[in-house]
């Protein structure tokens, strides 16, 4: 997809996209309008398969895809779901999920994707906030036991019977449904007696229901990953999701009857979008890992003719170092980008550039600039991209909120079709400028063609000497130094500087490198005062990720000032 734009005022960093009615292969714009078109397009081809907990291989098409969804959406009716009442899906990527999410789309509720990462004390708050009023979830992930998570958080469960939860906690909260427990206990409700309930609901009503929801209705709500604070909800529109949804197929590029594989939860929209959405809406297959494994992800690769893998740098690592990485076969692999350490395995052939040059926000439901697969760096530049179809990004002073002139740097605002209807329980004037821009609180600049470039979050910034330095211009250099797995490069308050620049690294397994070779290696490409004065080097389970992978930068940097204290370097 090229996407045409222009400088609104060649002085000014205002940029838009092209107007919305001129973007190919948009479809209906609600989430059962999505699922309806895309079921009946590609009926009886394979939808998903995913490994069952007892390690058969399930398989469903697209029919079944829908079928389940309906089934879901009639249970739900049947528990009395009223429209825009939020249904919480706490669940790893798996064919439940999608089922769960569609079918409450069908049902006229507000699917709410809850993070499998949540500890207990983030999931009574997840809980709170989202006001669910029916949760659906998997009990067991890895060595977590939701349903034992959620007797410890509200003791009332065993005291009540299924749908007649009565809770002062959570006041909304109706139905506990339990994906994989062998029967109802208390008021947790087994899947198979969920849907038992809407065997007798009319397809008729789930119908009535469906046509009802217009696309400017709510009609998802998802969790920013909390990396400093607590996670905001975030409620966007069916519009907007299924403008994503829709897009994302064409912005990377993908062919129809591609195969996807992903272990990276569908509870983080970007992952949603780009994976459910990108095939989807191109016909393909999605081949479902529960929680990533390495060995067993190569495996499924290999078995299922993957040809899109989606995947974070710290996993290409673990593939990498898998033990069946030097034996398996991926010949199938051709959208993985060709500087990709996969593209690097001898079976792969490809000349795929993914688009690497993007910007977006859970609150614009990922991407609001962009360049398409296949743009070469020669035309991206360093950018991320231009705005895409039906956003105006601007670039505003901060502390004035008047547009600053091109090249100049501030924070960057963004208008468009699928920005977010607002965070939960937040005003939207706190949220939105009086020109109704989303002040982003990330820091950037627009040139003179109109393209986008992030630099990171203000509060990232590092201020040093005088002069702001970007982490993310310095993590990209030092990404490439061999034998560095994970970067993050942070400030550390400073008495003469302000603040100092660190550079924090995992190394990879069996690698030998030292702070000398680190800064070496970035002195080739990097301005004296960006260099890191120090590098620290941390174990893997030092370094804290939120559940989209971003370092939680807070937490690192209290380290970071702990071990520089340790060597008694002064602040």
């Amino acid at each position: 997809m090229r996407v045409h734009r222009f400088v609104e005022d060649a002085s000014l960093s205002i940029a838009r996209g092209i107007p919305l009615e001129e973007e190919p292969g948009l479809g209906a714009l609600t989430l059962p309008g999505f699922i309806r078109e895309v079921t009946t397009r590609f009926t009886e081809r394979e939808a998903l398969t995913q490994m069952r907990t007892d390690g058969a291989v399930e398989r469903w098409t697209y029919r079944e895809l829908w079928q389940n969804s309906l089934a879901v959406a009639k249970s739900l009716v049947d528990c009395g779901i009223g429209k825009g009442e939020r249904v919480g899906i706490l669940m790893t990527n798996r064919a439940e999920f999608l089922a769960s999410v569609f079918g409450t789309a069908l049902a006229g509720g507000i699917a709410t994707p809850l993070s499998t990462f949540s500890t207990t004390s983030e999931l009574e708050y997840l809980l709170g906030v989202s006001t669910c009023s029916i949760l659906l979830f998997e009990r067991r992930v890895l060595k977590k036991d939701f349903a034992q998570t959620l007797l410890e958080i509200e003791p009332k469960i065993p005291m009540a019977q299924p749908g007649q939860l009565s809770s002062h906690k959570f006041p909304y909260l109706r139905h506990l449904v339990v994906l994989d427990g062998d029967e109802s206990t208390g008021a947790l409700e087994s899947w198979d007696a969920f849907l038992s309930r809407g065997i007798d609901v009319a397809e008729a009503v789930i119908d009535a229901r469906a046509t009802s929801i217009t696309p400017a209705d709510p009609g998802m709500l998802f969790f920013s990953s909390g990396s400093t604070n607590r996670p905001k909800g975030i409620l966007s529109a069916h519009r907007g999701v299924s403008i994503q949804l829709w897009r994302m197929g064409n912005q990377q590029g993908l062919e129809d009857g591609v195969r996807s594989w992903t272990a990276n939860g569908f509870f983080w929209s970007g992952n949603f979008a780009m994976i459910v959405g990108g095939t989807l809406a191109r016909g393909g297959s999605l081949v479902l890992q529960r929680t990533f494994g390495p060995e067993e992800a190569l495996e499924l690769m290999a078995r299922e003719r993957v040809s899109f893998l989606f995947a974070w740098p710290h996993q290409w690592a673990q593939l990498c170092d898998a033990p069946n990485w030097a034996t398996v076969d991926l010949s199938a692999l051709q959208f993985i980008d060709i500087d990709s350490p996969i593209a690097r395995h001898p079976t792969v052939k490809t000349q795929w550039i993914e688009p690497r040059h993007c910007y977006g926000n859970t609150e614009t439901f990922t991407l609001s600039t962009g360049y398409p697969a296949g743009t070469s760096r020669e035309e991206a530049g360093d950018s991320h991209g231009l705005p895409l179809p039906g956003n105006t990004i601007k670039v505003i002073d901060p502390l004035t909120g008047r547009v600053v002139p091109i090249g100049e740097r501030g924070e960057i605002v963004v208008k468009g079709p699928t920005l977010m209807l607002g965070y939960v329980g937040i005003p939207l004037d706190e949220t939105l400028d009086s020109d109704g821009f989303f002040r982003t609180g990330d820091g950037g600049y627009i040139d003179g063609e109109g393209r986008v470039f992030w630099e990171g979050r203000l509060t990232d910034i590092i201020k040093t000497g005088g002069a702001n330095v970007s982490p993310l211009e310095i993590d990209e250099v030092i990404r490439e130094c061999p034998g560095v797995k994970v970067v993050q490069t942070i400030g550390v308050p400073h008495d003469t500087l302000g603040e100092m620049v660190v550079t924090c690294i995992v190394k990879h397994e069996n690698t030998a490198i030292s702070e000398e070779t680190v800064r070496g290696f970035a002195k080739e490409k990097l301005a004296s005062y960006k260099l890191p004065r120090s590098v620290l080097f941390f174990d893997a389970d030092d370094i804290q990720l939120t559940g989209s992978a971003k370092v939680k930068t807070a937490d690192l940097r209290e380290l970071a000032i702990a071990k520089l204290s340790g060597r008694g370097i002064a602040k």
